[in-house]
């Protein structure tokens, strides 16, 4: 068998090799035996796993991953662009004679998406690009994100923040969902949360998406986010964070957003993410000029 090393794609052969992990890290436990420290490829997961239950995938495993991620992303890019389409739509029917020789435009809520993991953070900077969402990313273990939060949000004044990364329930056996040391990071998203209402105590006012795979959703949400995983207590995409807060950044001020269609917009659905009624942050203007 193939030697693994600190960033190889492996899986589970004990799971089935259901999720595709890359290796971050190789320690010895009390009794000598190696261990792995495991990230998901495109589940916000973290995972140990013996050294000789992984398998490293070959180059038609890594093919078929990447292109089952890429058409999950396009798929959702393609709907989101059809919805706002439809949408302009019913604005340019209803517009006056006065101002219908002159083009609207658009004000989104704007951004700031803290993550644990900077692979993931690129990824969704790039599709808040390709969705017209300014969005700031700062890459920031979970462990750290509390004692940074306010000082960003002063920086950036984000209509909507972002805290995430990766998390897991901890433990074999029977799990105790109700308690927060049964799980890696969640106590940080949740301390990270509290600070941010602290500095901005109104849900409406910042819109906050906060946790990860299999996070404490109730805890985080009694915080004071809108947003959150994980309900079922399941693994999370990547980019779910990313299509909940389109929705969010795209329905106007004076709607709440609709839940069930931001829920069904996100990748892994009502099992794994779910929020509050909450009020858009999509502002029309008009006229465009032709200086910007």
């Amino acid at each position: 068998m193939a030697k693994i090393l600190v960033g190889d794609l492996v899986i589970r052969k004990s799971h089935g090799g259901d999720i595709v992990f890359r290796v971050t890290d190789i320690v010895s436990d009390k009794s000598g035996s190696r261990q792995v420290v495991l990230k998901g490829m495109h589940l916000r997961l973290l995972a140990d796993a013996p050294l000789d239950d992984l398998e490293r995938i070959d180059a038609e495993h890594l093919r078929d991953e990447i292109i089952r991620a890429e058409d999950i992303h396009n798929e959702r890019l393609k709907r989101v662009m059809l919805r706002r389409d439809m949408e302009r739509e019913k604005i340019e029917m209803n517009r006056s004679d006065s101002v219908r020789k002159y083009d609207f435009f658009d004000l989104p809520g704007k951004v700031l998406h803290i993550d644990g993991d900077e692979e993931y953070l690129r990824m969704c900077l790039k599709t808040y690009s390709q969705l017209n969402i300014e969005a700031e990313g700062r890459c920031i273990e979970e462990a750290k994100q509390p004692e940074n939060i306010i000082d960003l949000i002063d920086e950036y004044r984000p209509d909507i923040l972002v805290l995430t990364g990766h998390d897991a329930l901890i433990g074999n056996g029977k799990k105790d969902f109700k308690n927060i040391n049964n799980y890696r990071n969640s106590k940080y998203y949740i301390e990270s949360v509290k600070k941010a209402r602290i500095f901005e105590p109104a849900r409406d006012d910042l819109v906050i998406f906060a946790g990860a795979c299999q996070s404490y959703f109730e805890a985080i949400l009694a915080a004071g986010a809108n947003f959150a995983s994980s309900p079922n207590r399941i693994f999370i995409h990547a980019y779910d964070p990313v299509f909940i807060v389109e929705k969010v950044a795209f329905t106007p001020i004076a709607k709440t957003v609709n839940l069930g269609e931001a829920i069904a917009a996100s990748v892994t659905g009502i099992e794994g993410v779910g929020g509050v009624e909450t009020r858009g942050k999509f502002r029309l203007g008009l006229p465009k000029t032709p200086y910007k």
